[in-house]
């Protein structure tokens, strides 16, 4: 799949409608503690891939700088909004599929609620691998297909594609569900070792939430998240990956623009203009509006 498709979210309410207003206060606190697991307690620079409207961000404070990236200009400028504008944090409108970084600067990144949308998951993957420091630290999350709800229908009849095998399967367009073994084989593939595996929303029942208090939930779901290192039946799995080997780490530049790249020729040394970035190496420009640097389309 050389242009896979990218799920948009511009111009959606999704912070507000999902999180805010859809009942997922327990899902959010049981992440924020598998991420306080797993995350570093400090770092030079972060990449925050399907970062949104910057629900996790806070979370990764321990860094000195972190990089929101998302398809969505509308998601970003929320972002923006809740997190304010400073040295810290450098908003990127990007396809995940062409990432606009030069090779080896993280050293960490995570992918939260955001492999589900990827029609070609080692793709991406590999163009996060990539943009990854020797001993860097992936932080992923993937929706699980082999949970118990996608057994027991499979079991009953009620549902026609097969939970157990390693194929990804797409039940709504751009939505995927990830077999656990499959995801660790792309991650071997590349260079990773799994770390840490974590088994989260244990409790993702509209009953149970209604009836306890999203805390409790939480705090219930924090005691079972271990089991994941033996076995993953969940809806959501986060995985604490370390890239291996032992390749020197490209220097970060003190210069913003000196991370980026040309996404459409990998032309570094980009050229800073008045409301835009110059590639001299294809005459390529890319946006900047509103403290936003916009790769996804060249300007006319």
């Amino acid at each position: 799949m050389t242009n896979p498709p990218v799920c948009n979210y511009e111009g959606s309410d999704y912070q507000q409608s999902f999180w805010e207003q859809g009942g997922r206060e327990y899902e959010d606190r049981a992440e924020a503690i598998a991420l306080k697991r797993m995350l570093p307690p400090s770092g030079k620079l972060m990449l925050e891939l399907g970062a949104g409207a910057g629900r996790n961000t806070p979370r990764y404070a321990g860094f000195e700088r972190i990089v929101l990236l998302d398809y969505s200009t509308t998601q970003l400028a929320q972002a923006q909004q809740r997190l304010g504008r400073s040295e810290q944090y450098i908003y990127v409108a990007a396809d995940v599929y062409r990432l606009p970084f030069r090779q080896h600067q993280f050293d960490a990144a995570t992918m939260i609620r955001t492999l589900h949308h990827m029609a070609d998951a080692p793709k991406a993957l590999g163009q996060i691998r990539n943009v990854l420091g020797s001993n860097a630290v992936f932080i992923l999350e993937f929706a699980n297909k082999l949970n118990l709800k996608s057994i027991l229908r499979y079991w009953l009849g009620r549902q026609d594609w097969n939970p157990f095998s390693l194929e990804p399967v797409e039940f709504v367009k751009l939505n995927f569900d990830f077999h656990p073994k499959a995801i660790r084989n792309w991650l071997g593939e590349l260079g990773f070792s799994i770390e840490k595996t974590l088994t989260v929303s244990h409790f993702r029942l509209g009953l149970l939430k209604r009836v306890f208090p999203a805390k409790f939930l939480a705090a219930l779901d924090g005691l079972f998240q271990p089991t994941g290192a033996l076995w993953q039946f969940t809806p959501s799995v986060f995985l604490k990956a370390k890239v291996n080997g032992n390749a020197q780490n490209a220097d970060i530049p003190s210069n913003v623009i000196g991370l980026f790249k040309c996404p459409e020729c990998t032309g570094e040394n980009l050229q800073e203009k008045n409301d835009h970035l110059l590639c001299p190496n294809c005459n390529a420009r890319w946006s900047v509006n509103d403290g936003i640097y916009d790769f996804r389309e060249k300007m006319k």
